[in-house]
């Protein structure tokens, strides 16, 4: 299968300002986010990261996403370098994070037209796509209404169809589903296996076992910045639900930090 995203040996640190330190309850001055985390995509897979929060989810897309620098270790999408070649990268890549927050003043309609402009998407295609995907998400009805008088779940649909305004082959979705009542959360579900259908790359984290056996091919556990287990849901459950597999190797790694 071909590999579209490579990810070897990943390691990441952050530095913890006083405040930080408060709110985490901590003295200590470093939070090792990333412990050389490995791991492959593959065309026309949907990859998920599975793990709860402060697992270093997030932190991985980032990366992927050319957002911040890995400490260590190298990371390609599409045979591109993450931070050699950042500016290739984000060309290939639709990235969606709950950290996205659209301009409040901005319309749906003035924003997917706006990215869709620094895409160089040509007007004919980005009416059509913008059309599409409007009605899809029901985005339609409110395309003229400002971004801050919308729902947090209609917000989430606007965002997500603004990161895709290029139609990327790649697609990078960090916690979806998150904000979305469960018929939205339906659309964003069957969308993702429809461009998986096409052929795209998906990767995305989630802490949902039931979204993660609805849509992947493969899932990554992660716990503490460590790749824990990896392979195809027959593969991690061996007859356990997923949930069960998660919470066994939770427990033994509890217990071996005791």
């Amino acid at each position: 299968m071909e590999e579209t995203i490579i990810v070897q040996n990943l390691s990441k640190v952050y530095r913890l300002s006083r405040k930080q330190q408060q709110l985490e309850k901590t003295r200590v001055h470093e939070k090792v986010a990333l412990k050389g985390l490995s791991f492959t995509a593959n065309k026309g897979e949907v990859f998920g990261l599975l793990g709860p929060n402060g697992a270093g989810k997030t932190t991985t897309l980032r990366i992927l996403s050319t957002l911040i620098k890995a400490d260590r270790g190298s990371a390609t999408v599409e045979g591109f370098d993450v931070q050699r070649d950042s500016e290739e990268v984000r060309r290939r890549i639709g990235f969606l994070t709950s950290e996205l927050k659209l301009e409040e003043f901005f319309t749906p309609n003035y924003l997917f037209d706006y990215f869709g402009k620094l895409y160089g998407v040509e007007p004919q295609t980005l009416a059509a796509r913008k059309k599409t995907l409007f009605e899809k998400f029901g985005i339609d009805k409110y395309a003229e209404v400002k971004v801050g008088e919308l729902s947090s779940g209609m917000k989430q649909k606007v965002s997500l169809v603004v990161s895709i305004v290029h139609d990327p082959d790649v697609i990078i979705f960090d916690e979806p589903t998150n904000g979305l009542d469960i018929i939205a959360a339906r659309d964003v579900t069957d969308f993702l296996l429809d461009r998986k259908a096409e052929g795209k790359t998906i990767l995305l984290s989630t802490h949902i076992f039931e979204l993660a056996e609805k849509l992947c091919d493969r899932v990554g556990i992660i716990m503490d910045g460590e790749m824990t287990a990896c392979g195809t849901l027959a593969e991690l459950t061996q007859g356990q639900t997923l949930e069960e597999k998660f919470f066994s190797l939770y427990s033994k790694r509890e217990e071996a930090q005791v």
